[in-house]
């Protein structure tokens, strides 16, 4: 147990040591690093020894469930938390070459594990109020680091993200207090099993859906995403691709955890309002990418658009779906985080985003073409690269189910994904460099391209040989499936021990 007690406190003691002023500036992003290693080495362990012995539940405290705090980690959590330890080493050493001495002052450093504890807190409580302090430890830290510069964009944009995600806590307070005046408990496996033999519909009904908005605006689905591409563009490409990785899937992470657990027994009320909204948001991300010539534009409305794929597989609902949407999150998670870091690369070198004003990377830079083409074109579906296995996945079980428009929707979203992607290919690396940018160059340092090159690794790795991440990914859906098993280790964790 261990290794889940050290995915909490690691991240912690590392955002302390950062913000010691003793330390010299140089030292504080060698500490990041020590601290990213450690949480992704405690994040593998935590996985192997779940895969192994199962899944691990904590009292705090020795107070027993439900009066304490349950930390759980099923193997779910367990993948969630070593992902997060991937994307947190990649991006603390992506930061030796993108963060300035300046923003080493202003705390960046601290900022970043603070908002990593507070990703891992979400994946591993067991505790529906504690899921929201873990939520709020994470927008304190995430509103802080998308103003960090201070400039006019990243204000704006950090008040549109602060507001929004403002209201999301409000009401995910009501729906949790609507929860608790009337059954008396805030424990995930208690409500869930005092919500089965509930009565009231409309309790059920109606928290349900204040969670549903709550986490969809933490999300970005339909329609609440729009803060997403008015802020994720602000900031340093090392927090919009912490961001684009990790954020919006705490969001997709509770609502997959809400209705498979909590809300498990009236998941047939929201399943069609589900299935319309991964349809809108598909759309809607996808139209909004095409629209734009933007890099990191075009990337923030794609997280949205990727997003309603996840939506979809919980949608349907059923183990392969619930599986495939699993898979799709961790795909997503490693290629946005990289195309994001890859838009770094790119804006080092040539000072701009802007597809209108680069050109030529593709004879001037042939690896940089390479490292981009693995996640773009995974992201579009292209096989064998892991996104067409993770679409594959939900796509066949929207087969399965008969939900033909769904997957109608699902192929031509696909599609419009291709062409954004292409329309990147084609403008940055192919065509002709404007002539008046050859005086702007600037050479990219190394210890910015090698997370890159580790992740398009990983995504090689998971293209070639998906069945692994598959097979994973439907054990984890297999034990999402049965929530009485849940109920029963966190409700009587003495009983199991002693078995």
């Amino acid at each position: 147990m261990i290794w889940l007690i050290l995915s909490l406190i690691l991240p912690f003691l590392t955002a302390v040591s950062c913000l010691r002023r003793d330390y010299t500036n140089s030292l504080v992003p060698k500490f990041s690093i020590v601290g990213a290693v450690a949480q992704l080495i405690s994040a593998v362990m935590l996985m192997q020894h779940v895969l192994t012995h199962g899944m691990i539940v904590i009292q705090v405290g020795a107070w027993e469930a439900p009066f304490g705090i349950s930390l759980v980690c099923d193997l779910f959590s367990a993948m969630m938390v070593c992902i997060t330890g991937v994307i947190s080493v990649a991006i603390a050493v992506y930061s030796l070459g993108d963060i300035d001495e300046l923003h080493t002052r202003k705390h960046y450093y601290s900022l970043i594990h603070m908002l990593l504890m507070g990703v891992n807190g979400s994946f591993l409580t067991g505790d529906l109020f504690n899921l929201y302090v873990w939520f709020e430890v994470m927008l304190l830290s995430s509103f802080v680091l998308i103003t960090l510069s201070g400039t006019k964009d990243q204000i704006e944009g950090g008040v549109k993200y602060l507001l929004i995600n403002l209201l999301s806590s409000v009401i995910f307070l009501c729906g949790v207090g609507l929860l608790y005046g009337k059954i008396g408990t805030l424990n995930m496996a208690d409500i869930a099993q005092r919500l089965d033999a509930h009565e009231d519909a409309l309790l059920v009904n109606s928290s349900g859906m204040l969670l549903l908005v709550a986490f969809g605006i933490k999300a970005a689905l339909f329609p609440f995403f729009f803060w997403l591409p008015a802020s994720y563009h602000t900031p340093k490409v090392a927090i919009s691709g912490l961001f684009a990785g990790l954020l919006t899937k705490v969001g997709v992470y509770a609502m997959i955890r809400s209705y498979t657990l909590l809300f498990h027994s009236q998941f047939n009320i929201v399943q069609d309002v589900l299935i319309f909204l991964a349809a809108m948001t598909m759309l809607t991300g996808v139209f909004g990418a095409a629209s734009h010539f933007d890099i990191k534009k075009i990337l923030s409305f794609h997280i949205v658009s990727q997003i309603g794929y996840i939506v979809m597989g919980l949608a349907i609902g059923t183990p392969v779906a619930i599986a495939g949407a699993i898979f799709y999150t961790i795909h997503h998670i490693l290629v946005k985080t990289n195309l994001f870091l890859i838009a770094g690369l790119i804006e080092k070198r040539s000072g701009t985003t802007d597809l209108k004003a680069i050109g030529g990377l593709y004879k001037a830079m042939p690896g940089l073409a390479l490292l981009f083409f693995l996640p773009a074109f995974s992201l579009g579906g292209i096989p064998p690269l892991s996104g067409f296995w993770a679409k594959l996945g939900v796509i066949k079980a929207g087969i399965d189910t008969q939900h033909y428009w769904l997957v109608g929707c699902a192929l031509f979203v696909g599609i419009l994904t291709l062409y954004s992607m292409t329309k990147i290919w084609a403008e940055a690396f192919w065509k002709q460099e404007p002539e008046h940018t050859h005086a702007t160059h600037k050479h990219i340092p190394w210890i910015m391209i090698w997370p890159c090159i580790a992740m398009a690794a990983i995504t090689v790795w998971i293209s070639l040989c998906p069945q692994q991440l598959l097979e994973w990914s439907t054990l984890a859906s297999e034990q999402l499936a049965d929530p009485q098993s849940y109920i029963e280790k966190v409700m009587h964790v003495k009983e199991v021990a002693d078995d």
